[in-house]
């Protein structure tokens, strides 16, 4: 069966034959951007990989000069409001520099957006994100699994996380009566959600695989979570432990309680990572007007068809230069479910072309606010722990 005659089920008004040329249009746009790559590309990586690290000891600096401003060192400066004030401080500077780490700088790495400069330290087969789960499992569940089969029940786990009722397309069922609940754990213990997002763990707690087969996998995620542990919760906090303990002889403040500080101190800056990269990832993929598909309409699938597919199952978020920055450029979710492999930075200046090209087709182009996204994300989580829903279902 060919292009032109292969049957139209995704929900649109075009026929084959348009929706190829939509898609040769989209291709049209990729191969310019991807062939204009050049210095301007290298220097904004560089930079924002320099600024990253930058930002990441300037906050720990922060933090353990804080530890300075404690009551029990008597000074005119010393108090806990001031002492938190700076550790405040620290910790936002800190998680900010985790957030630039995981959203515009490792995941777009791992994409392979940056292979193309041939650089040995920016490499998506070389490098390990500032994270709990192996960038190796993570390329293949987000990257083949996620990007290939978008919004595609029993295809995308990333439909629900394995835990969340997202779409009336999933039938009701008990569990999903506290999803609130699983949402909001969710959200602040994301990185850990990360790690766990697996396909086969899946399976063993549904009983498909025993656990002898999953093992391997296991140890994998295993070793990489006890090396996120020991470097936020162990070797920071004992770096500043070590030096609180011959100044205790002089100044009455228990070593415990400055590695305790400090191991808070992480915890907070990763909860405010996992926060915001929940908001994000969930605004690109759940709120109002995204659809789902089943099995049967993304069979046979053309390049074409694919494309379209992942116009409809996508969403962005609008806002200004730092919000996209910071959102590792996933406030542009349709283009980057477009163009995976594009460089991050590119996705503003392809924007309005890949708008204007859906409005000569007349096809949707979902974005809205942050605040409009995540509402209505929230507000489907909410409805769909309970039975039916199938009102949401964009028609």
């Amino acid at each position: 069966m060919n292009a032109t005659t292969l049957p139209t089920t995704l929900p649109t008004t075009l026929n084959a034959a348009q929706i190829e040329e939509f898609g040769r249009e989209l291709d049209t746009i990729r191969d310019e951007v991807m062939d204009s790559r050049g210095e301007h590309d290298r220097r904004y990586i560089l930079r924002l990989i320099k600024t990253q690290r930058s930002m990441a000891l300037g906050g720990r600096v922060l933090i353990y000069a804080s530890l300075f401003l404690l009551p029990a060192w008597g000074h005119a400066l010393a108090s806990w409001i001031s002492c938190l004030a700076v550790m405040g401080l620290g910790t936002l500077i800190l998680g900010l520099a985790k957030i630039l780490e995981n959203m515009e700088i490792a995941h777009n790495v791992l994409h392979a957006q940056w292979d193309w400069m041939k650089d040995s330290t920016i490499q998506s087969n070389t490098w390990e994100w500032d994270s709990m789960s192996p960038s190796d499992r993570w390329m293949h569940s987000h990257n083949v699994v996620h990007h290939t089969w978008t919004n595609v029940m029993e295809k995308d786990l990333d439909v629900g996380y394995g835990i969340l009722r997202v779409t009336p397309m999933q039938p009701w069922a008990w569990k999903y009566l506290p999803q609130p609940i699983y949402a909001f754990l969710l959200m602040m213990f994301f990185e850990e959600g990360v790690a766990l997002h697996e396909q086969a763990i899946l399976d063993w707690v549904e009983g498909r695989k025993s656990y002898a087969e999953i093992k391997p996998l296991m140890g994998n995620i295993g070793r990489k979570a006890g090396r996120q542990i020991l470097k936020d919760y162990i070797m920071w906090p004992l770096a500043a432990f070590l030096v609180a303990l011959p100044l205790s002889a002089y100044v009455p403040a228990s070593p415990w309680l400055v590695f305790g500080l400090v191991a808070g101190a992480n915890a907070v800056a990763n909860i405010i990572r996992n926060i915001w990269a929940f908001m994000i990832i969930f605004c690109g993929h759940f709120p109002a007007g995204v659809h789902t598909f089943t099995p049967a309409q993304v069979e046979g699938e053309t390049r074409a068809h694919w494309y379209l597919r992942q116009l409809l199952g996508s969403a962005n978020i609008g806002g200004g230069k730092l919000f996209h920055i910071l959102s590792g450029n996933l406030s542009h979710q349709i283009e980057h479910h477009l163009y995976p492999d594009m460089c991050s930075n590119r996705y503003p200046e392809v924007s309005p072309r890949v708008k204007a090209l859906c409005a000569r087709y007349g096809l949707p182009y979902n974005t809205g606010s942050l605040t409009r996204q995540f509402g209505t994300t929230v507000w489907k989580i909410l409805r769909l722990s309970l039975p039916g829903g199938s009102d949401m279902i964009k028609a």
